[in-house]
């Protein structure tokens, strides 16, 4: 069954959306797309919140991507620098059922 890792988060005061989305599109070429189970990632936003959604082929892959993401690489932290990391936010979900 698919996953879903959800995590939600502000942005610093002085951080810029457009160097943001490409630290997140380096982050994803370079890393995140080449973790086990990776199936797609999506950045959202509604006014000054922001959230990933990572989706994995098994609850297992997902888990293991965050307890890689303790240990963070270059682009993360790159990526990390652009968000206020007190607000940050995350959980879990089964995907019951998709819709396209």
């Amino acid at each position: 069954m698919a996953a879903v890792f959800y995590v939600e988060y502000k942005l610093t005061k002085d951080a810029n959306a457009a160097d943001f989305l490409a630290a997140s599109e380096q982050l994803n070429n370079e890393h995140i797309s080449k973790q086990p189970g990776y199936v797609s990632w999506q950045q959202v936003r509604d006014g000054d919140t922001w959230a990933d959604l990572l989706m994995f082929e098994t609850m297992q892959d997902a888990k293991n991507f965050e307890q890689s993401s303790a240990t963070p690489n270059e682009y993360a932290m790159k990526f990390y620098s652009f968000i206020n990391l007190s607000t940050c936010k995350s959980h879990f979900f089964n995907v019951e059922k998709s819709y396209k």
